[in-house]
């Protein structure tokens, strides 16, 4: 426990110079001049839907929107396969895969397409779909002008993360969610030869395509440019408290009313649940607070390594006692520097509130504007140094009522199974509850809804079973089977897909839009249909180690290993893949 506790510290309490961090690597990278023999992979190194590079026949890399538009005019005439990444793909699913399979493919980089333009009168910022999310931010705050709406993590492009749906948490005002901001979007899309093969669309809150190409997770066009409402600058103050996890799902929905950014971080193996208090301060409240969570910071290659190795040790020594050791030292480190809150100056934590400018609070992700020198330290998953190597799902439940029948479900399991069963997520950042609105957005959120993501142990081997893996495989059903929760576009592994068409109300008018802006299905590819079909793709043996299937018979598991498919403890219509001595028990 003493060296799991020393191990993770160290990480929390290392912040090495910027100039001593390698960047993360960039998506596409290839083997010859003119985009020949390139592949794209994401930030963590494999896909939800499997652990292949995804080849591409060549690559653009636009710097304006008339570039943007010759683009898809060469793929459009051509009839070529088209897809779109930013400088950043940090989506788990294989939505920005063209294709493959020696069919001809183009894969438009938004790296280089990356202004920003801060129209202060109008409190409205005009972002190139590549622009960093930091870039937005600081670029809106240096004009006295806060974005109130950003994902957690900062590292993600602005027409990305609005493509995806992605967020951070509020029930006030619009939300949060980012995409609930967009006053205005430019989207190229094909068309006939009579058109030059491509065109602009400008479209606006009140255009009848406008709710389709909001959450459109590339499959309609390319983004080009995305404009943000935004509001005077304000601060923030942010406390964390430690409660017994008796009453969450009792107080969670009056924390979120209480609070304008509320969320709760459940750690269901010690009982514990971490409130974040969340509000607008005064303007003249005194603090210069910065939020650098401890996740997203550049981490010593050697920690991360070592925390990697630790973890696999435990999970081939069958170790449940060793995972618990990890989350109990995982929680005392984040506590003992406040999750990565830094007080005034951003140096150091020295007690709570933390008070900042809403730029420096709502999100955060040092680690990823590492810049290129030394090979010290990287984001803790950066899969060229073996380090942190994890999946994670992420459900939304609405109404809220369906989230408070989930907490119950899995303490009920817990109860089951035994709570040092749930060590193996809390050993990462537990279960993070955040809140979004409803959505005008024909892919966002119809109701208003709570978020519940959380991370855990993926082995290097996709053939390997996990330790405790038929609980996971239990909260992930119960979820999204039992209690109907929609997945986050960008995250999640392949069985949280299913059915997901009929989890939308309004997924018939976003095929539409599709239909008529890219009737050729020019923007589809075999690896988002898999995501966006919601069938279930061909079982085979060893599927359900990965997340690719649910196991209906034993040889979905790994039997050689002794995991066979037995039903949920709890939710018995589930069918997860259980360790057993003996195939008969």
């Amino acid at each position: 426990m003493l060296a799991t506790f020393l191990l993770l510290l160290l990480s929390s309490l290392s912040s090495p110079s910027p100039a001593l961090a390698v960047p993360p690597r960039p998506p596409v990278r290839c083997g010859g001049g003119g985009g020949a023999g390139c592949v794209l992979s994401n930030a963590y190194g494999a896909w939800s839907s499997d652990r292949a590079d995804c080849p591409v026949s060549a690559v653009a890399y636009p710097a304006t929107e008339q570039e943007v538009v010759a683009a898809v005019a060469r793929a459009s005439a051509a009839g070529t396969r088209v897809k779109v990444v930013s400088g950043f793909a940090h989506t788990i699913p294989k939505l920005a895969c063209p294709g493959g399979n020696g069919s001809s493919t183009l894969l438009i980089s938004t790296a280089r397409l990356a202004g920003v333009e801060v129209d202060a009168a109008a409190r409205t910022v005009t972002a190139d779909a590549g622009a960093p999310l930091r870039a937005v931010i600081d670029a809106a705050e240096a004009r006295g002008l806060s974005l109130p709406a950003a994902p957690y993590w900062e590292g993600v492009s602005v027409a990305g993360l609005v493509a995806t749906g992605s967020h951070g948490s509020s029930w006030w005002g619009r939300g949060g969610a980012v995409h609930d901001y967009v006053v205005a979007l430019r989207l190229v899309v094909p068309a006939g030869e009579a058109d030059g093969w491509a065109r602009v669309l400008a479209l606006k809150p009140g255009d009848d395509l406008f709710p389709a190409a909001l959450v459109s997770l590339g499959l309609l066009g390319v983004v080009s440019k995305i404009t943000l409402s935004l509001e005077p600058s304000f601060k923030r103050s942010i406390t964390y408290e430690y409660r017994d996890d008796t009453t969450l799902q009792d107080d969670f929905a009056a924390h979120a009313a209480r609070h304008e950014f509320a969320d709760i971080t459940w750690y269901p193996s010690q009982h514990t649940a971490v409130y974040r208090v969340d509000d607008r301060a005064p303007p003249d409240a005194e603090g210069d607070g910065v939020n650098d969570f401890i996740g997203f910071q550049s981490t010593s290659i050697a920690v991360s390594a070592g925390i990697r190795a630790l973890e696999s040790s435990l999970e081939r020594a069958r170790s449940v006692r060793g995972k618990c050791a990890m989350a109990a030292a995982e929680i005392a480190a984040k506590r003992l520097v406040g999750s990565g809150l830094k007080n005034d100056g951003g140096l150091l934590f020295t007690g709570y509130p933390v008070v900042g400018r809403q730029g420096n609070m709502q999100t955060s992700g040092s680690c990823a504007r590492s810049p290129a020198a030394d090979i010290l330290s990287a984001c803790p998953w950066d899969p060229r140094f073996r380090g942190l190597f994890f999946y994670e799902s992420t459900a939304f439940f609405s109404p809220p009522a369906r989230f408070r029948d989930f907490v119950a479900d899995v303490k009920r399991l817990r109860d089951a199974a035994g709570a040092e069963k749930l060590c193996g997520v809390d050993a990462y950042n537990g279960l993070l509850v955040r809140f979004v609105k409803s959505s005008a957005a024909h892919l966002g959120q119809p109701e208003d809804s709570v978020v519940v993501d959380f991370n855990y142990y993926r082995a290097s081997d996709p053939a390997a079973p996990r330790l405790g893996e038929d609980v996971w495989e239990e909260v992930e059903q119960l979820a999204f089977v039992k209690h109907g929760a929609r997945p986050h576009w960008a995250k999640n592994r392949l069985v949280a897909f299913a059915g997901v068409r009929g989890k939308y109300p309004r997924w018939g008018k976003f095929a539409a839009a599709k239909r008529q802006l890219d009737p050729r299905g020019l923007f589809d590819s075999p690896w988002s249909d898999e995501v966006v079909s919601g069938k279930e793709v061909e079982k085979s043996d060893g599927c359900a180690l990965d997340g690719r299937c649910v196991c209906s018979e034993d040889r979905h598991c790994s039997p050689g290993h002794g995991y066979y498919c037995r039903p949920g403890l709890v939710f018995t219509e589930a069918r997860v893949c259980r360790y057993s001595v003996s195939q008969n028990q």
